[in-house]
């Protein structure tokens, strides 16, 4: 039956039959009553989504078309907010005295970051050099070159969409590595990671880090909650096989940008809860043991201002395809800011002062809410100047972020490996 509060393309399921040379399409469909209420309700956007969706059941074809429905959402989302984003860069530009702004801001970055980290990672860690950022944009760079990408397309569970890619230095130590697991952004409709989270990845593989970039299966094709699913069974796979790339089973981080902010943030929030390891293997182990949370979005249920109000009505035609009216705990229980626990494990948060996507204002709430109650270390850089996607084409940013994350990481690993260096003795 058709569920009240759902579009009509979420309760449409096809299947193909042939009889001599002519196919024809099959399939469980809503009752006419239904069907039309959702006619007369829907917008183009609506029904522009669910021909992408039906496209994808088409045989041979199908598997090929998955990727327009993305493409179709984003769409459909770029044009609700391009009206306030482009008036708000014309005020923006406008602005007397702007450029000197922009300078200062600049400028600042370091300081700022400096700051943000006082406490949080030992002093002599701080005071030592940082490195020269470089200006070109970080997305350039790794067109051009990847010299840490070892091995791609490496599944970690069964969906055509579960693979991930392995950064690392080919020359690494023998003794096992610490682990970064990255998750790309996308607006929860394009979960590639492609050329995301190149700079922050290339910087830890320096190091002599392993890091396992993943992509992972999206809306509108697949509903709430298959991406985090898919990210907690990354998470499970690395801590059960990453040894085979040299990396520490006993160490594994999170990292996300935009998208993947909230998916890493909600993946280290909820290691144990029953809704996802019901769907993950017998036994699997999807904790991590520090979250870092670029950009991220952290607040499912809020809808207290326009943009916020904006946002939950995409998630409810795109991403869950439910009314938060009729269920709102699926919103709740996706929301970060709502599973924030004692025990959570170190956060570093990330964020831009003049990001237009997902206002600062989310990042703020999240971690004073993490201060409140979390008995772990959390640590807030905000980027003065900087907007969303700032790690893409930004290159000084980007590599102040990475060397602060590297810095907070590395912390949280050396105080995770003296803790279990104790319990052994």
């Amino acid at each position: 039956m058709f569920r009240r509060g759902r579009p009509f393309y979420a309760n449409v399921s096809f299947r193909y039959r042939r009889r001599g040379n002519l196919a024809y399409m099959t399939g469980r469909v809503p009752s006419v009553t239904p069907y039309v209420k959702w006619l007369l309700r829907a917008r183009p956007a609506d029904y522009a989504l669910a021909l992408s969706v039906a496209g994808t059941s088409l045989p041979v074809v199908g598997k090929h078309l998955e990727p327009l429905g993305g493409m179709t959402a984003m769409g459909v989302w770029g044009m609700r907010l391009a009206p306030e984003a482009i008036s708000a860069m014309t005020k923006d530009l406008l602005t007397p005295g702007k450029g000197e702004a922009r300078r200062r801001d600049r400028a600042s970055t370091q300081q700022v970051s400096l700051a943000a980290l006082r406490g949080v990672v030992s002093a002599a860690d701080l005071d030592a050099e940082w490195p020269v950022a470089g200006r070109t944009p970080p997305i350039w760079e790794a067109l051009r070159q990847r010299p840490y990408l070892y091995r791609r397309a490496v599944h970690y569970g069964d969906h055509p969409a579960q693979v991930l890619d392995v950064w690392r230095r080919k020359d690494l130590p023998v003794q096992p590595a610490p682990v970064l697991i990255f998750v790309p952004g996308g607006a929860w409709v394009h979960g590639r990671s492609m050329l995301q989270g190149s700079a922050l990845m290339s910087y830890l593989a320096a190091q002599g880090w392993v890091c396992l970039a993943i992509d992972y299966r999206a809306s509108p094709n697949h509903r709430w909650p298959r991406h985090i699913i898919d990210v907690k069974t990354a998470i499970a796979w690395a801590r059960a096989n990453v040894d085979k790339f040299g990396g520490d089973r006993n160490f594994v981080a999170v990292a996300g940008c935009s998208a993947g902010g909230h998916l890493a943030a909600l993946a280290g929030l909820t290691p144990d809860d029953p809704q996802h390891a019901s769907k993950l293997p017998d036994g699997a182990d999807s904790s991590v043991d520090a979250v870092i949370g670029v950009y991220g979005r952290y607040d499912w249920e809020d809808r207290s201002t326009r943009e916020r109000a904006q946002f939950v009505e995409f998630l409810e035609r795109v991403v869950v395809k439910r009314r938060i009216v009729r269920h709102p705990e699926v919103f709740r229980d996706a929301s970060p800011i709502a599973r924030v626990e004692r025990n959570a494990p170190p956060f570093l948060v990330i964020h831009g002062s003049k990001d237009s996507v997902i206002p600062v204002e989310q990042a703020r709430s999240f971690v004073e809410r993490m201060r409140a109650v979390s008995g772990s270390m959390v640590g807030y850089l905000e980027l003065p100047g900087a907007g969303h996607g700032f790690d893409l084409v930004d290159g000084e940013r980007a590599g102040v972020a990475a060397h602060a994350t590297s810095l907070f990481l590395n912390q949280v690993y050396r105080t995770a490996t003296q803790i279990r260096a104790k319990e052994v003795i």
